[in-house]
Order: structure tokens, then sequence, then C-alpha cells
């Protein structure tokens, strides 16, 4: 929460601009939180640590697998043939030719390579990375229970307790693992004010939400752009 006697967590008030007669610019009145929310950790549970889910990732594993199976085979097949007496396949021939009269330097062969070296990058970063990014775990209470929620859901949490604020008009949640970025229009009330409601309300919905590891907070409350 923002505290009130600390000048760099108190509300600021964003300055507010008069349209003219010609309503060239039109007004708008925004509050902000000074500072946001920072994550923290939640603490031990009995159930034990609630790391994130890891992708199963079945396509790329399939893909590699059908490439990998596919050329051994192939190359296999080709080599067995060559033992027993048969020429070997035209492609493999032609291919050790064009290697044999190409050097290091040329650009087929820094192409072929910097391809080989991104793929073998990306089957790096998919192996190491658990992905499943749009899922948030949540606290294990119990050994053996583990629990997910969907940002998005958790995004539908936030913008119906946002709503229920007075004087809030319409709001808009961006969540993320880490963040959650709410903006809000009011149209009635004290910018201030509304701020602080929300500020309230949406720190005990993060807390209810009972993610493992509690996303920070960005709150900023606006006027609607007045029609000129």
């Amino acid at each position: 929460m923002s505290e009130p006697h600390d000048p760099e967590n108190s509300t600021q008030r964003l300055p507010t601009v008069e349209s003219g007669d010609d309503g060239g610019v039109l007004a708008t009145e925004q509050s902000a939180s000074g500072s946001s929310y920072e994550p923290t950790a939640a603490p031990d549970r009995p159930g034990g640590r609630a790391g994130r889910f890891w992708a199963q990732r079945r396509i790329p594993a399939v893909l590699v697998a059908l490439v990998v199976l596919g050329g051994a085979g192939i190359l296999l097949y080709d080599i067995v043939a060559v033992r027993a007496g048969r020429p070997a396949m035209q492609w493999r021939r032609t291919l050790a030719d064009d290697l044999a009269s190409r050097h290091l330097d040329d650009v087929w062969v820094l192409t072929g390579s910097a391809v080989a070296a991104a793929l073998g990058l990306w089957l790096l970063l998919l192996a190491l990375t658990p992905g499943l990014r749009a899922l948030l775990p949540m606290r294990r209470d119990h050994a053996g229970v583990r629990a997910g929620l969907d940002r998005k859901a958790a995004a539908m949490v936030l913008r119906d307790r946002a709503v229920e604020v007075p004087g809030v008009q319409s709001v808009r949640v961006k969540m993320k693992r880490r963040k959650a970025t709410v903006r809000a229009q009011s149209h009635f009330r004290e910018l201030d004010d509304i701020r602080t409601d929300l500020d309230t309300v949406l720190g005990q919905a993060v807390r209810d939400l009972g993610l493992a590891r509690q996303p920070g907070l960005s709150v900023r409350v606006r006027r609607p752009a007045k029609k000129g």
C-alpha cells in the first residue's frame, strides 16, 4: 500500500489541461499511485514450494523426433546399401561434393550454420524454460496438490472487484506474472479518494487470489476525455 506520509509513495495529482474555445485540446484529469506494490513471496506452506508449471511441449517434441527419425532412417539405409555393394544415393553424393567445393566463408555455408544454431538455441530454450506463462501457480497448502490460475481469470476477478468501487465507470486490467496494471475511469467523486479505495480493494483482491507469488499492483484513475 502507499504510505500517506512518504513523499515518494504519496498520491500524485497529474496536471490538468484546459481546452480552449477552439476545441483543440481535450481536458484530462488523472490520479496515479506514486509507487507500485512490490511482489512479495508467500511464506512457506506445509504442501511445499509452489513452482511454475512446466509445459509438456508435445508439438516441438514430436517434430524433432520425426525429423531425427526420418533423417537417421534414410542415412542408415544408404550406409547399409553402400556396404552391400550398391552405389550411394544421389543426394548424398551431390551434398558431399558440394560441401567439399565450398569454403567456410561461403554465404550458403554461413546461412545454414546460422539456421542450425538458431534451431539449437530454440530447442535449448524450450528444454530449460517451464513455459505456460499464462498459468499462475497458487499456494500449496497440501502436499501432492497443485493448482494454477489463468491470468485472464485473475484479471477478470480484479476488474469485477474494481467496478464495485463507487465512482468507477470502467476498468481495464492487464495481468502479468509479476505485476497487475489497473486503468480506471471515473465519472464522479474525487480521483484521489477513488484511487485510495481501489488500492484497498484491489490489494485485498490480490491476496484473495491465493497466488504463490503476489504480483505487484499499479493503479491509475482518470476522468474520461470531454467531448469537444
